[in-house]
């Protein structure tokens, strides 16, 4: 099992042949009302890539996979019969495809040496500045090296990416440079993302920079590294089971994982489509809300953002004090069987000082929090195998912009140099896969129809209450396994601190660590909750606790 709380194949429409060789024909050259609205390049521009017929070896093998009696002459004339559609997929590659500006110039910057690197937090240094002025001049940000920067190399934390060089800026990445922000570099993150622990990248662990002996937290290890490090101003994260709030917590910044859909995942390595989230990661919670100020907003690529996404002014929202507010304290955040008795009182205390701020604080109970976790541990491993490793990081079955370069680079890649996947990702693989082979998905669909009953569950409390708090981790930053640790160590410092932060990935509630003071010379993270799209009050709340000093 990934985290640990507390304890018939698809059937297709048979048709005739005569039926499916018709429909199945070379199709005739676009009108030059429809070459007006898809450009194809001149004949000399780009060279039609050679795309080869099946042989029958290959069909063969697909056939059994999929469980189909077929016989050489049935698959034979299976193979005749694609022609059509084949030239289909010759004639895409004569079009040259709608692609995300890249609108500032940029150098290729370098990969930094150990001596500008003492927290291996870096991955790439480079200098991309933006608009002359903005809601972010002045301001030096790291962005996580999940993220496109066109023309930066892309590693994700793991060897199997090693090489790819984007060829467009993430809508995130343009909003910032819009902004008149200052990309200085891109971020060690965890292979592929699938760590809460700072040491599966294939560069390195990041170093924690409170205790270099200890993890700095995963996935955006990086980026809260040199946050608190004040390398940068503010970074960006990502978070699919608490990848911004984990490094926060563990290092002692704010990050803040916005409600889903909320900031657009477009040019973002993903994970899982109804877990993937991206947001910012500052030294304050001002910081944080005036990032989330630049970066939120539909851009009509994200098929993630609904159509009743609403953003804010989230930097007027903080009146440096929290008045007004209630407060919940919820129960069943505390005493995990791996929790700290120091991090469970620091954010009881923590939260009580709240009232010092205005707000009214109590304690309510949601047992189905501690049932989050399970929920989360099937959506995660069953969605990730099919999005991140078989559908090769972009799938299918969604409309929105699909990062072409990347698909094509990580695909072949992931199966050249499998071998090279972390030991998280090897597990996700073989247990995702097995739950689907044997179960046909049905763990998963279940998981996602709870989903729906755990966000319930929030929202039937959160109308009591106007933020929910707990630890955001049950333990503080633990020690970086050595490099001869066995599997199960590495497994286990990678994954056993998401209790708390797993669930909110799957119901979308924004969701913001602030440190909350220091205990054994680590920090600790109180974790505030609020009502979907109500972002700028969980921001609120975490400045004010931040004022009071």
């Amino acid at each position: 099992m990934l985290g640990s709380p507390k304890h018939s194949r698809r059937q297709f429409l048979r048709t005739s042949a005569a039926a499916m060789a018709a429909t199945l024909v070379t199709p005739t050259r676009p009108s030059q009302a429809g070459a007006a609205e898809v450009q194809a390049p001149p004949p000399a521009a780009t060279a039609p890539r050679i795309l080869r017929k099946p042989p029958l070896g290959e069909l063969e093998r697909i056939a059994r996979s999929y469980g189909l009696d077929l016989s050489r002459e049935d698959l034979a004339s299976f193979r005749n019969l694609m022609d059509g559609v084949l030239a289909s997929y010759r004639r895409l590659d004569q079009f040259a495809e709608p692609t995300l500006p890249v609108k500032y110039p940029r150098d290729a910057g370098h990969r930094p040496p150990a001596s500008e690197n003492r927290l291996n937090a870096w991955y790439w240094k480079s200098s991309i500045k933006g608009a002359p002025s903005g809601l972010l001049a002045g301001k030096k940000i790291a962005i996580k090296d999940n993220v496109c920067v066109a023309g930066i190399p892309m590693m994700n934390g793991s060897n199997v990416l090693e090489g790819y060089v984007p060829d467009v800026d993430a809508t995130i990445v343009t909003r910032i440079l819009d902004a008149g922000g200052e990309i200085i570099g891109k971020s060690v993150c965890e292979h592929l993302c699938f760590s809460g622990g700072s040491h599966t990248s294939d560069t390195g662990p990041v170093l924690n920079p409170h205790d270099p002996k200890r993890s700095a937290g995963g996935s955006s290890s990086g980026s809260a590294a040199l946050v608190v490090a004040r390398e940068c101003d503010m970074a960006m994260g990502g978070d699919q089971g608490g990848s911004i709030r984990i490094p926060s917590s563990f290092c002692g910044a704010v990050g803040h994982k916005p409600t889903y859909g909320l900031v657009p995942y477009t040019g973002v390595f993903p994970i899982e489509l109804t877990l993937d989230h991206t947001g910012p990661i500052a030294r304050s919670a001002a910081d944080c809300a005036l990032l989330l100020e630049v970066i939120a907003g539909p851009d009509g690529l994200d098929p993630r953002q609904p159509a009743g996404l609403r953003t804010d002014a989230y930097t007027k929202r903080l009146t440096g004090d929290a008045r007004g507010l209630r407060i919940g304290i919820v129960k069943e955040g505390f005493a995990w069987p791996n929790s700290e008795r120091d991090v469970d009182d620091m954010v009881r205390q923590a939260g009580q000082r709240l009232t010092g701020a205005g707000a009214s604080v109590s304690e309510v109970s949601i047992p189905l929090h501690r049932d989050g976790l399970d929920i989360w541990n099937a959506i995660a491993v069953e969605g990730a195998t099919m999005l991140m490793v078989a559908g090769n990081s972009m799938g299918t079955n969604w409309k929105g912009h699909y990062t072409t370069s990347l698909l094509d680079f990580y695909g072949r890649s992931r199966r050249a140099r499998a071998n090279d996947l972390s030991e998280t990702v090897k597990l996700v693989i073989l247990l995702g896969q097995y739950m689907q082979d044997n179960y046909q998905g049905r763990y998963y669909a279940k998981a996602q129809n709870l989903a729906r009953v755990l966000r319930a569950a929030y929202d039937e409390a959160l109308k009591n209450v106007d933020l929910l708090l707990m630890p955001t981790l049950p333990l503080k930053a633990t020690l970086l396994p050595a490099p001869n640790a066995s599997r199960e160590e590495y497994v286990a410092r990678a994954l056993e601190m998401i209790a708390n932060t797993a669930p909110f990935d799957v119901t979308g509630h924004p969701a913001a660590t602030v440190p909350a003071g220091m205990s054994a010379g680590l920090p600790v993270g109180m974790m505030l909750i609020g009502r979907h799209w109500e972002d700028g009050t969980v921001l609120r709340a975490a400045d004010a606790f931040q004022k009071l000093g």
